[in-house]
């Protein structure tokens, strides 16, 4: 099944991430094909089955679900059919999600795991310190580039989802870790975090750097880049940040999805984020 045009619609019209685009692609390619139908012939009953005949959480579920709506969205709008089978199945009711968090003394033991010995470690230390204390999602911090840091201004210009631009401030630690990594990597090239090749660092490697260096500071959490990024929400809301200077930060459209910080112990938010920095 050609997926070019639902994929063109995606990325230009829609304005989503490469991540998503491939994910949602992935989904509704997976059930085209299990349902051995075109899209135009696809009814309610054949989506229930497939979800039905699998394993997935819900969370999954609602995801496929998703990206099935908008596929048969996008076949409306190219006349290509006049109803939408997604609208007679019901979506699983999702509980409110609190992601997993590191205190701080464990992010200080993974961060203080890496022994800076050469320019890869120098560089490893400068991408835990970012995703951390920038609260990063890994592939914006895959994508940071040279020109993106502003040491003098104490910012970073990050590339978001649906390719949307924000500055996030720059703790004096990360900044630090930088120009260490700077000064000593062989390689001159706008890419920031790069490989012993000299080309952009993977999101894999990016994975599994955070897993090594927990096992190294012997945390047997399970944790992704992304637990980094909740971490350090969590301990600004926790140290008393302006919640609406978080969902800037952060990138979040909306302040609900950046309120699942507050669920420790938050105070009242009063002062801006390098105020309340948790690696200041």
């Amino acid at each position: 099944m050609d997926l070019s045009a639902y994929r063109y619609y995606l990325k230009v019209e829609r304005g989503m991430s490469p991540n998503t685009v491939a994910s949602y692609c992935s989904d509704v390619a997976a059930f085209l094909a299990a349902a051995g139908k075109a899209g135009t012939e696809v009814e309610s009953g054949d989506i229930v089955g497939y979800v039905a005949s699998r394993d997935m959480s819900k969370r999954t579920q609602a995801r496929l679900l998703s990206a099935l709506r908008s596929y048969f969205a996008w076949l409306i709008l190219e006349k290509e059919r006049t109803d939408n089978p997604c609208d007679a199945v019901d979506f699983p009711k999702l509980g409110r999600y609190i992601p997993a968090v590191l205190s701080q003394e464990e992010v200080t033991a993974i961060l203080e795991s890496v022994v800076p010995d050469g320019w890869q470690s120098c560089r490893d230390r400068a991408i835990l310190e970012v995703l951390y204390g920038c609260g990063l999602r890994v592939s914006e911090a895959v994508g940071l580039k040279v020109s993106d840091v502003f040491f003098e201004d104490g910012f970073v210009r990050v590339i978001g989802k649906g390719d949307k631009q924000r500055i996030v401030p720059l703790g004096e630690v990360a900044a630090d870790w930088i120009r260490k990594y700077l000064d000593v990597r062989p390689f001159d090239t706008d890419d920031l975090f790069v490989n012993k090749a000299g080309t952009p660092l993977s999101r894999v490697s990016m994975f599994n750097l955070v897993k090594r260096q927990a096992m190294a500071a012997g945390i047997h959490k399970e944790i992704s880049p992304h637990t980094f990024r909740h971490s350090f929400a969590t301990h600004l809301v926790e140290n008393g940040a302006d919640l609406r200077v978080v969902q800037e930060m952060l990138g979040h459209e909306s302040i609900l999805t950046t309120e699942i910080y507050t669920h420790i112990d938050s105070q009242t938010w009063q002062r801006a984020i390098l105020d309340h920095h948790p690696r200041k």
